[in-house]
């Protein structure tokens, strides 16, 4: 028995980062995730600017204080800059309180033209507002909109204590979902984001957790992606200026004077999904202008590929005395790449198994393996299996064939 190695494709595909699937999920994201929180530290906010962001293609200036870059497909991170440094996260803190309610709403526990009262509490809240009437009851699809459109801080508190009687109560589920969801570097004291001891989030954990909103709850991700609303005789435009200008379907902003200018924005294009946090600009005017560059930076610097599908035959295998002389083999699972623009005249892709193989061999036996060889010397493989069973010759079919007959 030899062991072959067949080469299948030679710089015809690279591997970035992440796993041997397109889906989403957080197992590749979870484990450099988990990482990176055990390092984590708080930094002040008045602390000066540190390095450039790291990318898989090198530096990258950007003038924001804290960022990530995330692949939706893959989970990879494309670019990262304090990224899990403790932040004031301002009103990007709202995310998380869209994602309790819209929990709410997918259990049956609250509906959307459910109506809940505002209290004068609610009423008095200042920052950002939609400007609820005090003493009445508000749809929960204003309040949604009013909070993720205007950031109100006031239809917050209404959606707090609507669904868990005070906004502390509801704090504690927006911290309980954040540790189920493996966000470390998080922990909550309001549901607003007003600046509070003990309040922070870092970058990475803001962009996964725009990441799960968008795959979790698709049904409701469209009012991230509404460009203003009219509310109380009083129309807001939306505050992410790269909903407003079409360059991203939805996410959140935020600032406070500990956190600076914040935003957190995804965008699709060509079928590929990225999703972008940063924090710490100067002024609206410099996170517009550094999100609409790093979203078209993470856009035009890397793409995907199909390396292989699952079932896809990548060999026809000679068999030793089965009833069949080969078996097809095919690849075990599918092979979705991301990739940096240029990396694929520097890859390899070979297929390993030993061979002949030798009946019987039963189908779906994984045989072997696809090896991905990338630029740097990092690889990433995908099993090979049989696509059918032979059956082991008897002792007449093995004379014969032995006989060549």
């Amino acid at each position: 028995m030899l062991q072959t190695r067949r080469f299948l494709l030679t710089g015809g595909a690279a591997l970035f980062c992440g796993g041997v699937s397109s889906s989403l999920v957080a197992d590749a994201w979870g484990k450099t995730h988990g990482r990176a929180a055990a390092a984590a530290k708080q930094v002040a906010a008045d602390a000066p600017p540190p390095a450039p962001a790291t990318t898989p293609i090198g530096p990258v200036e950007t003038s924001a204080r804290w960022a990530c870059i995330l692949d939706y497909g893959s989970g990879a991170t494309l670019l990262e800059k304090n990224a899990d440094e403790r932040m004031p996260p301002s009103s990007l803190t709202k995310m998380m309180t869209a994602y309790v309610t819209f929990g709410m709403l997918r259990s049956g526990r609250l509906k959307l033209d459910q109506t809940l009262p505002v209290s004068e509490r609610a009423w008095r809240m200042q920052g950002s507002r939609m400007f609820v009437p005090l003493g009445q009851s508000v749809p929960v699809q204003d309040l949604i909109q009013g909070m993720v459109i205007q950031s109100g801080n006031d239809a917050c508190i209404v959606l707090a204590e609507g669904i868990a009687s005070s906004e502390e109560q509801f704090v504690a589920l927006m911290n309980e979902t954040a540790a189920r969801l493996g966000l470390s570097n998080t922990h909550f004291m309001n549901a607003t984001g007003w600046p509070a001891e003990g309040h922070y989030m870092s970058a990475r954990d803001v962009a996964y957790l725009a990441l799960r909103l968008i795959h979790d709850f698709p049904e409701y991700y469209h009012f991230f992606s509404e460009k203003e609303f009219f509310y109380n005789n009083i129309r807001q435009e939306n505050r992410n200026s790269l909903v407003v200008k079409g360059l991203a379907d939805g996410l959140k902003t935020g600032h406070t004077d500990a956190g600076g200018f914040g935003l957190c924005a995804s965008s699709e294009r060509e079928g590929r999904r990225v999703v972008m946090a940063i924090n710490g600009l100067t002024s609206s005017g410099e996170r517009a202008r550094e999100g609409e560059r790093l979203m078209g930076w993470a856009f035009a610097n890397f793409e995907t590929a199909w390396v292989v599908h699952k079932g896809d035959v990548v060999e026809q295998a000679p068999v030793w005395m089965g009833a069949e002389r080969t078996v097809a083999l095919v690849a075990a699972q599918d092979l979705k790449l991301l990739l940096p623009h240029g990396w694929r005249n520097g890859t390899q892709l070979a297929l390993d198994y030993n061979t002949p193989l030798v009946a019987p061999v039963t189908q779906g036996q994984v045989v072997g393996r696809i090896t991905v060889s990338l630029p740097g010397g990092k690889q990433v493989q995908v099993p090979v299996e049989a696509a059918s069973s032979v059956a082991a010759l008897g002792l007449v079919g093995r004379a014969a064939r032995r006989l060549h007959l």
